[in-house]
């Protein structure tokens, strides 16, 4: 998975980074029972894929590989 760069990009860094901090504010609230602050929680982590999303669309994210044509030769044979 290394050799893919899955996942090594600011783009996807800073949106699990925001989420993961939903998830410890949900998981707060939900222990104390509350509500409000459980939901809040759930927005940071929406906002966590919407700000990922964002900075991909920045150009911040993985760039995208075009598809390799199949029925061709990788190398020439002469």
């Amino acid at each position: 998975m290394s050799g893919s760069s899955h996942g090594h990009t600011p783009a996807a860094w800073t949106g699990v980074i925001i989420a993961f901090i939903g998830f410890c504010v949900s998981g707060a609230f939900m222990v104390m029972a509350n509500p409000l602050g459980f939901w809040a929680g759930m927005v940071i982590i929406a906002a966590g894929g919407v700000v990922g999303m964002i900075m991909r669309a920045a150009g911040l994210g993985q760039a995208k590989r075009r598809p390799q044509p199949t029925g061709q030769l990788a190398h020439s044979e002469g």
